[in-house]
């Protein structure tokens, strides 16, 4: 089974999706046989490398809200985070533009690392509170994932991988995805947002199910669909 996740280093409920994925994954009995692969997906394809703004007045000027209002969203976030072992600093958090961290996290999957590239980006983020638009945060993450520094420092004064960063984000518009966290199981089943751990496990199950029988009937679909259009079998 191949899960596809189309999301973005600065969504907060894309780490939330993660992790209540992970944990409906862990309890799944056939967890070996899946493979999940990353999407790129920017929610700000304009948003400066230099944030000069807290995340609080970030959220308040893209919402036409006050940052009172702002400040009240983010700790209900931070709160559900919590829920899934997630520590949220939106006080210290700078918002960036994250085209360079999908670039990277596109090479490290060449190199079979993606998720813990992906991991790292994620935590550094939300956690540690780093700009991840800046080459030294960059860099040093990578080096902690286990790339190698003469690659990456390559990788970031060139283009590389733009086109790969690019050719998720068209097939996002090709199949109808305007937010992240976006789920597509077996490029037929799509699930959106961050759904809790039992709804997770339930979709894994029957899509498996399904799959198999699909399987053993020399049935195949190899569209994607949403919504109404996915209907599983129970």
């Amino acid at each position: 089974m191949k899960i596809e996740i189309w999301s973005d280093f600065v969504c907060p409920f894309c780490y939330i999706g993660k992790r209540r994925l992970e944990t409906a994954l862990n309890q799944f009995e056939h967890r070996e046989k899946v493979k999940i692969e990353y999407k790129s997906f920017e929610l700000n394809p304009k948003a400066t490398t230099k944030p000069s703004q807290s995340f609080h007045e970030y959220l308040a000027t893209e919402k036409g809200i006050s940052i009172e209002h702002a400040k009240e969203l983010n700790e209900r976030v931070g709160r559900e985070a919590l829920s899934v072992g997630l520590k949220y600093n939106f006080d210290t958090m700078q918002h960036t533009n994250t085209f360079d961290a999908h670039r990277l996290a596109k090479y490290a999957e060449s190199k079979n690392l993606g998720e813990e590239m992906t991991e790292k980006l994620l935590y550094a983020y939300f956690t540690d509170s780093d700009l991840i638009s800046d080459y030294a945060t960059l860099k040093r993450l990578a080096l902690e994932a286990g790339l190698d520094k003469e690659e990456v420092e390559e990788l970031l004064e060139t283009n590389r991988y733009a086109r790969r960063v690019r050719e998720d984000q068209d097939l996002a518009k090709q199949i109808g995805i305007r937010g992240v966290p976006f789920f597509v199981f077996n490029e037929k089943y799509a699930i959106s947002g961050a759904q809790s751990e039992e709804f997770f496990l339930e979709v894994l199950t029957k899509v498996w199910k399904e799959e198999s029988h699909r399987l053993t009937s020399s049935e195949s679909k190899t569209s994607y669909c949403t919504g109404n259009e996915c209907n599983l079998e129970e």
